[in-house]
């Protein structure tokens, strides 16, 4: 089908929605009416809005107090569209259309769907609950379903007395029916866009709300959980106040619920004034979560509630510029966590962060940030890496160019000049320009509408360097250039000289006064671009590594470097040999970039079966970790900070995993034996991955055990995704077998990928995935069996690699996109890198 068979029409738009919806939580159905108020721009004999999988009833259109007769109406599920044919045409002017439906709370996390727990008593309960992004509105109510179509919403929900019921505007009124039902009636909402309505209904508790900056703020969660309320409600008071100093704009709600939904596909969701959350990520205690897991919820949420300003009150006019509001919001997450927790150097973590979008920008199947959608499932699969990470990696190297005072101040004229409205990327950019005076379109059209990133290349002259610009790719070759700013810093006779250009030839020279001894050529880390040195500033940068460059720096040298491996342009050894060199790091953020690396040389020699070179390895890596984790200690000192406290889980997990320590095992089986109750998060996550690396069947009972027991969300997540790790062939089979039902639909997919990922077992992950697709696709959220498949990325054997791609051939997945291709691309490039590489690393490590 083309665009504008999927696209609705103008000539008659909505202006104000009346919605009653009544669900029925025991026979997971609902019925509804909607009252769509239009305006009517040109005269027409049909309507078309759209509608999923509803069942129609009565409908009735009127104009100017009469009745226009309606000649017949069907639902089209292909376009996914109401088409209502008239019996004479309707005129121009306003006009009401009223419909009568009904549907099914389905189980596919999308629409209008259910969602259970089990309460104190072991008695299941429902919550029907919503996720409308991008285009699942239509499952719910008929609708004029495109972001660009914004109008007023009113809802009212029937429910029984004793349910709460909560959506995008403050309650308002309850009318008592004699029916021992009561409707919930919820203030008028601004104008708005469709994917960002909500509406959620169940037995569900709620805290007192706390007043910020005049805004009601409540966390809504299943009973029995308020305990791990205040620190989500913590961030929330905070990211209110910082980001609409930030945007100098009061947050355009006028009460925000922050819901915990225990069945939820994505992560969070920002529906107007009541955003939805998986547990996981709002949920927790302070005391007993991972400063990682502290630092994911304070994300999400901070993510979400920058979305009230950027997608909600200004939103993209289509879904190719869904990066608009994601990769903002994903940039300001950032921005205000670190102002949240100066101490989690956010900015620090963020280099090692955009990782997973330089990995999937160095394909040949990369796409651009921005690029044409047509149907719903092209809408889907623009929620990816390259919208959100990417995305926001481009935004943070523009805010440096542009300085933060006048990027900030770019975008406030940007959401005051198009408060309420809906805009495309160029209107950003253009707004931005203004405040800057600088030619911001012409620099970001190269990022944004043209994928891959370059490699920066660097080599000394007499009177500076030479910089060149190539794209960067793990296999194959490719044009194109971009207008990258380079931030540069030198070393000339001991003298520090900074310099910046905007290199948009394919190369240029830059004066720098002399010969440099070393050059930063991404000074701040904040490019998104690879750097390759000319061999002599290379080896000044690593010998003087902690002395002159910033741990942003450092952590982006590491991964230009496992990104060269990747690419099979350096040899293995020179990465293990980079680390070996680094092995007195101490900040966190580069020790995660290492341990990356570690990771990556540790399935290669693995692949190269050779037992001799797996032991010289582990020993080789043991040297590099064991004294670090030496200096830290395997106890927790008195007043540290979390850092630390978290490089010294990061450190137990690879002497436990990677070098096959012995003590780092029996450290951790005493802390996982010892429980959850008072041990040092940081400790027990990590003994709880190096138990699974070496668990017993008697382990594995006990892990599920506490899974399912678990009294946090982290907790319970941290012991499910430990059940991939376990090393028996028999063990792994159990964890699939889990997925089928007795794991949430939510967190199966991710679990598969990560069986998937099992240096000895993945093809057996691959064999059951694709003997049981039909079962698990039926079962799992569409949405989420791309992310699944992510993990055939760490396949490594020929033979199944063309096994998948022959398979996915056979069985395609709609909401896929471009993520299939990339996945199978990432598949090949790990197969070619470990039948090129393998044996000259197992070789390199048994060299005397």
């Amino acid at each position: 089908m083309s665009t504008d068979e999927y696209r609705l029409p103008r000539h008659a738009v909505p202006i104000r929605y009346d919605l009653v919806l009544e669900p029925d939580l025991g026979s997971a159905t609902f019925d509804g009416t909607v009252a769509i108020e239009l305006s009517v721009s040109t005269s027409t004999p049909r309507l078309r809005l759209n509608a999923m999988e509803l069942d129609i009833g009565a409908m009735v259109l009127e104009q100017n107090g009469e009745t226009i007769e309606i000649s017949s109406y069907a639902c089209d599920p292909e376009s996914e569209t109401l088409e209502i044919e008239l019996a004479g045409p309707l005129a121009v002017g306003s006009a009401c259309l009223s419909i009568t439906f009904s549907g099914i709370l389905n189980d596919q996390l999308r629409g209008f769907y259910r969602s259970t727990y089990t309460d104190t008593e072991g008695t299941e309960k429902t919550i029907a609950t919503t996720q409308f992004e991008s285009t699942s509105a239509r499952y719910a109510f008929p609708c004029f379903d495109e972001p660009e179509l914004k109008a007023v919403f009113g809802v009212t929900l029937v429910v029984d007395q004793h349910l709460t019921a909560i959506s995008c505007g403050p309650e308002i009124e309850r009318r008592a029916r004699p029916d021992d039902k009561v409707e919930v009636v919820f203030a008028d909402t601004m104008p708005m866009s469709t994917y960002i309505v909500a509406f959620i209904v169940g037995e569900l508790e709620v805290t007192e709300p706390i007043e910020v900056r005049g805004v009601p703020v409540r966390l809504v969660h299943v009973p029995g959980k308020a305990a791990l309320t205040g620190f989500g409600l913590e961030v929330a008071q905070f990211a209110i106040g910082w980001l609409e100093d930030y945007f100098d704009i009061p947050i355009p709600v006028d009460k925000l619920d922050l819901v915990a939904v225990p069945d939820f596909a994505s992560g969070a969701m920002e529906n107007h004034g009541c955003l939805t959350f998986r547990e996981s990520l709002l949920l927790a205690d302070p005391d007993g979560a991972t400063t990682s897991e502290l630092v994911r919820v304070a994300d999400v949420v901070a993510h979400e509630i920058a979305h009230m300003w950027f997608g909600n009150l200004v939103t993209m006019s289509w879904w190719e510029g869904i990066w608009l509001k994601e990769a903002f919001a994903t940039f300001m997450e950032n921005a205000t966590v670190a102002a949240f927790r100066p101490e989690w150097n956010r900015w620090d973590q963020f280099a090692r962060d955009r990782g997973v979008a330089f990995e999937v920008d160095s394909l040949a199947s990369t796409r651009p940030i921005e690029f044409a959608v047509h149907s719903p499932a092209d809408a889907e699969a623009m929620f990816d890496v390259l919208t959100y990470e990417k995305g926001a990696a481009v935004v943070r190297m523009l805010e440096q160019h542009l300085g933060p005072e006048v990027f900030r101040d770019g975008v406030r004229h940007y959401l005051r000049k198009f408060e309420g409205a809906n805009t495309n990327t160029t209107d950003l950019w253009d707004a931005l320009e203004e405040s800057s005076g600088q030619p911001v379109r012409s620099t970001m059209d190269s990022w944004i509408f043209q994928g891959g990133h370059p490699m920066i290349d660097v080599q000394p002259t007499d009177t500076g360097i030479e910089i060149s610009q190539s794209v960067f790719r793990y296999e194959g070759a490719a044009d194109g250039t971009w207008a990258v700013p380079v931030l540069m810093r030198a070393d000339l006779d001991g003298s520090i000289v900074d310099k910046s250009v905007l290199l948009t030839e394919p190369t240029t020279t830059v004066d720098l006064g002399g010969r440099p001894r070393w050059v930063v050529a991404n000074a701040g880390a904040n490019g998104f671009y690879r750097v390759s040195y000319e061999p002599s500033l290379a080896a000044e940068l690593i010998e003087q590594a902690e002395e002159v460059m910033s741990v942003a720096e450092r952590v982006s040298f590491v991964d230009d470097m496992v990104a060269a491996v990747t690419a099979c342009r350096t040899e293995p050894i020179r990465l293990l040999e980079l680390i070996e060199q680094f092995m007195f790091e101490t900040d966190l953020s580069v020790w995660r970039s290492m341990a990356i690396g570690l990771d990556l040389l540790d399935r290669l020699v693995d692949s190269a079966k050779d037992t001799g070179a797996k032991a010289r390895f582990a020993e080789r890596v043991g040297r590099v970790v064991g004294p670090a984790l030496d200096v830290l200690g395997v106890e927790p000192a008195a007043g540290e900070d979390g850092a630390t406290a978290e490089l010294r889980g990061l450190l137990l997990r690879l002497a436990g995993t990677v070098a096959q320590d012995a003590r780092a095992h029996s450290v951790s089986r005493a802390l996982v034996q010892s429980g959850v109750a008072g041990a040092d998060p940081e400790l027990h996550a990590a003994a709880v991955a190096v138990v699974a690396s070496n668990g017993t069947d008697q382990d594995f009972e006990a892990f599920v055990a506490e899974y399912e027991g678990a009294a946090t969300p982290q907790i319970q997540q941290r012991y499910l995704m430990a059940l991939a790790r376990f090393p028996e062939a028999g063990q792994v089979q159990r964890t699939m077998e889990m997925c089928r039902e007795r794991v949430r639909s939510q967190n199966a997919p991710f679990l598969l990928a990560h069986c998937l990922a099992h240096k000895q077992h993945g093809a057996m992950a691959w064999q059951f995935i694709s003997q049981h697709w039909d079962e698990l696709t039926a079962r799992f959220p569409s949405n989420s069996v791309p992310r699944m498949l992510g993990g055939i990325v760490h396949l490594n054997d020929p033979a199944v690699a063309d096994d998948v791609a022959a398979f996915v051939g056979e069985h395609p997945i709609p909401e896929g996109g471009a993520t299939i291709d990339q996945h199978l691309e990432r598949m090949r490039v790990q197969v070619r890198l470990c039948a090129e590489a393998s044996a000259g690393f197992a070789a390199a490590l048994t060299a005397v």
